[in-house]
């Protein structure tokens, strides 16, 4: 298990991406630049706007939480679709258990979502890493937006160097991306 230090919580006040208010916007900007990629949300809020935006996320990881108290029932009901897989993470880390989980999503046929007991506020990271270039991963920038990052070369190697700053064992949590 990775765990976030302290003295690198700041690192993650400022969105990785462009932040978007609007759904239709952030998914026109990332099918112009990859139409065939996938497209993965982290957070049920997120989630649950690229849904009723008409374009469900091929990989979606959700808690049952935003901002730390729990979703309505609505959003509750519109992101647990799909194939669903239950992963174990606690709040300020990241396990080798969520990282094989969305390995796993992202080789599946079919829209998988990662029901997440504990939080997955971190997955953004191993997310960037384990999809393939041209990919979009999305996640929620609490009361501001939705942040867009495109799965680049350069993204993968800033997502690598914030994980290896990390507390823990990073190529054992890392290695079924590595697989």
């Amino acid at each position: 298990m990775l765990t976030l230090p302290t003295a690198l919580r700041a690192a993650f006040k400022e969105p990785f991406g462009p932040v978007y208010t609007d759904a239709e916007a952030l998914l026109a900007d990332a099918s112009s630049e990859e139409t065939n990629a996938p497209l993965v949300a982290v957070g049920d809020v997120v989630t649950f706007y690229l849904r009723r935006a008409e374009r469900p996320p091929d990989v979606a990881v959700v808690d049952g939480k935003t901002k730390r108290e729990a979703v309505s029932d609505e959003i509750r009901r519109a992101v647990e679709t799909g194939r669903l897989v239950e992963v174990t993470n606690e709040p300020g880390t990241i396990s080798r258990d969520l990282v094989a989980a969305l390995v796993d999503a992202l080789a599946a046929d079919g829209p998988t979502t990662l029901l997440v007991d504990g939080e997955e506020d971190l997955a953004t990271l191993p997310a960037v890493l384990a999809a393939p270039l041209g990919s979009t991963v999305v996640y929620g920038q609490p009361d501001e937006g939705m942040v867009r990052i495109t799965v680049d070369e350069a993204a993968k190697t800033e997502m690598r160097d914030l994980l290896f700053q990390f507390d823990g064992d990073t190529e054992t949590v890392l290695a079924p991306i590595e697989a």
